[in-house]
């Protein structure tokens, strides 16, 4: 159980190739640039920081990639802090910094008991502690309310359809685009596609097939002409969502909204509607 926050923190975001870093304290040093990525499982640092904060080594794991997994190092993490909310003792995968675009990345382990709320309209970011409710809580004017169920500690939206066929929808602020599995992209049938690289935060490259499909709705939320990159990614099978349709919905879609509330606990998300 996570103690609960005396107070809710707002920490202001900065962006970092389309996705959200916050300020991060490691022991006494910092604050770095962390991107929040409600798609990984795990908190990572990157191999530079830890090696300049002289992080003691921990073991050998196995993580989750777009592209595939793969076997890394891990560095100790004694005490990480954002704004209100502390972890310690974190045995964080180590990636090069290149190619995580950021001194590292806040994973669900950091996350879970918590409700994260993303405000665009004041570049905020606040994480609070979730209390488990036993219903739904009232909606503010203009909000939408998504129950979702949880796979892996990963927030899962069951309530989602394309052209009247049920599909998977999971909330990823680490990735820049929207992308949808080959499942999907078959739903879609012909239509123009642009090739496109995504690259992983492990350096590897995911050929992807990008254009845009008519009417996604998530709940009560309707898209229209959703831009996808469509990829045989990998964490769609390590959620066994490979034969499924689904989408891991990134950065350019939730950025429409005004605010994007994610708690874990409830399994609900909330977005606010864009004013008119």
């Amino acid at each position: 159980m996570p103690a609960p926050d005396p107070a809710p923190a707002a920490l202001d975001f900065a962006t970092e190739q389309e996705r959200m870093t916050l300020p991060v304290k490691i022991a006494d040093s910092g604050p770095y640039a962390f991107i929040v990525d409600t798609g990984s499982q795990r908190t990572v640092i990157s191999r530079q920081l830890a090696e300049r904060l002289r992080l003691a080594p921990g073991r050998n794991v196995r993580i989750t990639a777009m592209t595939g997994q793969s076997n890394v190092t891990t560095a100790i993490i004694p005490l990480i802090t954002v704004g209100l909310l502390a972890g310690s003792r974190i045995e964080a995968p180590m990636l090069e910094a290149q190619h995580l675009g950021a001194d590292g990345l806040l994973g669900l382990d950091t996350l879970q008991g918590r409700k994260l709320t993303i405000d665009f309209d004041r570049r905020q970011m606040t994480v609070t502690t979730a209390e488990k409710r036993r219903r739904t809580s009232r909606t503010l004017p203009g909000e939408i309310v998504v129950t979702a169920r949880s796979v892996l500690g990963q927030l899962v939206v069951t309530d989602a359809v394309y052209r009247g066929s049920s599909i998977r929808v999971i909330l990823d602020t680490g990735a820049a685009v929207t992308i949808g599995n080959l499942a999907l992209q078959r739903r879609v049938g012909r239509r123009k596609l642009t090739p496109v690289a995504v690259t992983s935060v492990t350096g590897s490259v995911l050929q992807a097939a990008y254009t845009q499909i008519q009417e996604v709705s998530v709940g009560d939320i309707k898209f229209q002409n959703l831009p996808v990159a469509f990829a045989d990614a990998a964490p769609f099978e390590r959620f066994g969502l490979h034969k499924r349709p689904a989408l891991l919905l990134g950065m350019d879609a939730m950025r429409l909204f005004r605010r994007v509330d994610i708690d874990f606990t409830n399994r609900e998300v909330r977005f606010a509607l864009p004013r008119g």
